[in-house]
């Protein structure tokens, strides 16, 4: 689904992700979840990418989900419409087969922050503020704050945002390790763009594999890894070569346990 306000970059092997509602902080409404959705599909299929960027427009990282977008929804409706459809779409940007990097060039808020965890490294502008300020609203973090935040950054520190309400400065941010590095104000995506570059020098192989892997190792991915890593290795396989061809040919294989 293409929608203005989701922007797709595509220079020299780096994909930029532009959240562009800058009027509304950046907050999500459904058809520009769709749209994100839809811009991981395209950055997916082509072969030249090797990294993707993450950025907002204007003073904010993202807001999160516009109140307005869910605000009137039935419970029955909030928790499937909103809450698990973006949950799946925050997992597509956290499972794409290539590095992602969030360039937090304002505040990430609830699901801004929820946004920028999906990606593999994070690196912030100096004067933003991050939190998860739902509870304040008598609601929860639904797009994996609780779930996501706490396997890559630990349980206390999201216990700070959600039960205290605490909000961290860039430096905080870096020093609990939810954000990777910080960077002047103004210069987050030049950053962005050159870490991408030292990305992009290595093996895209290498790095879709080692995604996999860490992904397997931190409990995030339900078998996902060990299946694709698997049937990465079985199609390089002479067996399986053999199995196709026997079964294109209506005869039965003949295995040699060949790799």
């Amino acid at each position: 689904m293409s929608d203005a306000r989701i922007k797709n970059e595509i220079d020299n092997a780096i994909a930029v992700l532009t959240v562009a509602r800058p009027e509304k902080l950046n907050a999500f409404d459904i058809d520009m979840l769709k749209a994100l959705s839809a811009a991981c599909d395209t950055v997916e299929a082509d072969a030249s990418v090797r990294v993707v960027i993450l950025t907002g427009e204007g003073k904010a990282f993202s807001a999160g989900g516009d109140i307005k977008a869910w605000g009137a929804m039935s419970p029955n409706e909030f928790g499937h419409q909103w809450v698990r459809f973006g949950h799946r779409v925050f997992e597509r940007l956290a499972t794409l087969r290539m590095p992602v990097i969030a360039a937090m060039n304002g505040h990430a808020l609830g699901g801004g922050l929820e946004l920028a965890a999906a990606a593999d490294i994070r690196i912030a502008e100096a004067q933003i503020k991050i939190g998860l300020p739902e509870t304040g609203l008598g609601m929860v973090p639904g797009w994996s704050g609780t779930q996501r935040l706490v396997k890559r950054f630990g349980a206390q520190v999201v216990r700070r945002m959600v039960l205290g309400g605490e909000m961290f400065t860039a430096e905080e941010a870096r020093a609990l390790g939810l954000v990777d590095a910080v960077a002047d104000s103004g210069t987050v995506l030049a950053v962005a763009k050159d870490y991408a570059g030292r990305i992009a020098r290595r093996g895209p192989a290498a790095l879709e594999i080692c995604k996999l892997m860490i992904a397997s190792a931190n409990g995030e991915d339900n078998g996902t890894a060990v299946e694709a890593l698997g049937s990465m290795l079985a199609a390089k396989t002479g067996d399986m070569k053999e199995g196709v061809a026997a079964f294109a040919g209506k005869r039965p294989p003949e295995f040699k346990g060949e790799w």
